[in-house]
């Protein structure tokens, strides 16, 4: 295989994450997979929806263009099969809308069920009104030329994060996760401890007790000094002038 760093590859690659999990996945949402393989693989904050209410999971096809062309996702189509979500990086950083709804028509025509871009898109009302989910990290009518090479199911950076081709790319309105495709399996039985853990909790938080009772939080309250006090008291010791720094009094 070529590996020159300067190579532009198309990589025809079967890799895939196993279904089942990419099913839980799915089910169990952003926050619940980042909280479950220990906090990591969130992509930044700048990589938003543009609609809102969709929930998506699926193997990542990896794109990686020049700014201010997209030529590259045009041949990444051939490689898309159903279920899978395109992520697309560029060279350098990059706004223009180098997806819109021509390309998400061509996509939907393959099974592609999302993309995630670290550069720009446009058509939002049309992608909207088509339900083709999108995550990205500008709205721009700026259009693209289609003349750059580039790499098709590489690794790529966005958002701050690695995705490989064949890992589980999930997300809603909460942002955008990957999952390496080893460790779906493992992460997503995490996830569903955690989710069953979470509705004990929940029916407990129902109840009426207090968070402070069922996270044990009072002793960590006591372990910082934060005091419990009577308004009397607290106001006695406003007349004596002891009063925290900072304090605010109406």
């Amino acid at each position: 295989m070529v590996n020159r760093p300067d190579a532009h590859l198309v990589v025809r690659s079967d890799l895939a994450p196993d279904a089942d999990a990419v099913a839980q996945l799915g089910r169990q949402g952003v926050a619940t997979v980042h909280e479950a393989q220990g906090r990591r693989g969130l992509l930044g904050p700048q990589i938003r929806p543009v609609q809102e209410g969709a929930v998506i999971a699926g193997r990542a096809v990896t794109v990686l263009s020049h700014p201010g062309d997209n030529l590259m996702l045009h041949a990444a189509v051939e490689q898309c099969r159903p279920g899978d979500v395109v992520v697309v990086s560029t060279t350098s950083e990059s706004t223009d809308g180098m997806f819109g709804e021509l390309l998400a028509v061509s996509m939907r025509s393959r099974g592609v069920i999302g993309l995630v871009t670290g550069a720009g898109v446009r058509d939002v009302s049309d992608l909207r009104r088509m339900g083709f989910p999108v995550w990205t990290r500008a709205v721009s009518a700026q259009g693209t030329v289609k003349a750059s090479p580039g790499s098709v199911n590489v690794p790529v950076i966005v958002g701050g994060a690695l995705v490989e081709p064949g890992d589980v790319v999930v997300a809603d309105d909460d942002g955008v996760v990957v999952v390496p495709r080893a460790q779906a399996p493992a992460v997503a039985a995490a996830g569903e401890a955690r989710l069953r853990n979470e509705a004990d909790k929940r029916a407990r938080l129902a109840a009426g007790e207090l968070g402070l009772d069922m996270y044990g939080l009072r002793a960590e309250l006591d372990r910082l000094g934060v005091r419990y006090v009577d308004r009397e008291e607290h106001t006695d010791d406003d007349r004596d002038g002891v009063v925290p720094e900072g304090a605010l009094h109406g």
